[in-house]
């Protein structure tokens, strides 16, 4: 749905009107429809606290297993919906290893090539929005490949 997005931003007061100024040019005249739709996503608080509790219970899930299979150096994911993991020990470069890992495994992860061109080849970034089975089985399959690998 490209070009639906909508956005927001939390200032001190005093840049208010300065960056009203600024941001008004990217969102003047923002589609009906995304408006709508974005007025109905943020009205369904149950919702979004169950995504809220999934999501920290499967963050815990990776930050306790992925080290346990061998990702040795995970960033921070304060606020992310995934795990950064450095994969340098592992491989020299994590475009191949996630195809190897998607091909032995059935686990898909990104290639940090995605988001750091310059040393993104060293990592590899695990998503945590799936379901906490999902993420479960995930970990599960990467401990056995990584053994035997």
């Amino acid at each position: 749905m490209t070009g639906w997005r909508l956005g927001w931003i939390v200032l001190p007061p005093d840049l208010v009107r300065p960056v009203d100024k600024l941001a008004s040019n990217f969102y003047i005249s923002a589609p009906t429809v995304s408006q709508v739709a974005a007025i109905t996503a943020l009205d369904c608080d149950e919702e979004l606290q169950e995504n809220l509790h999934r999501y920290a219970r499967n963050r815990e899930i990776l930050l306790d297993g992925l080290p346990k299979a061998g990702f040795k150096e995970l960033a921070p994911s304060d606020g992310a919906f995934y795990v950064y993991a450095d994969v340098r020990h592992i491989t020299p470069h994590a475009g191949e290893f996630c195809k190897d890992m998607l091909e032995s495994t059935g686990v898909a992860a990104t290639p940090g090539m995605d988001f750091d061109p310059e040393d993104g080849h060293h990592f590899v970034r695990f998503s945590y929005c799936g379901s906490t089975e999902a993420t479960q089985e995930a970990v599960k399959r990467l401990q056995q490949w990584m053994s035997a690998n």
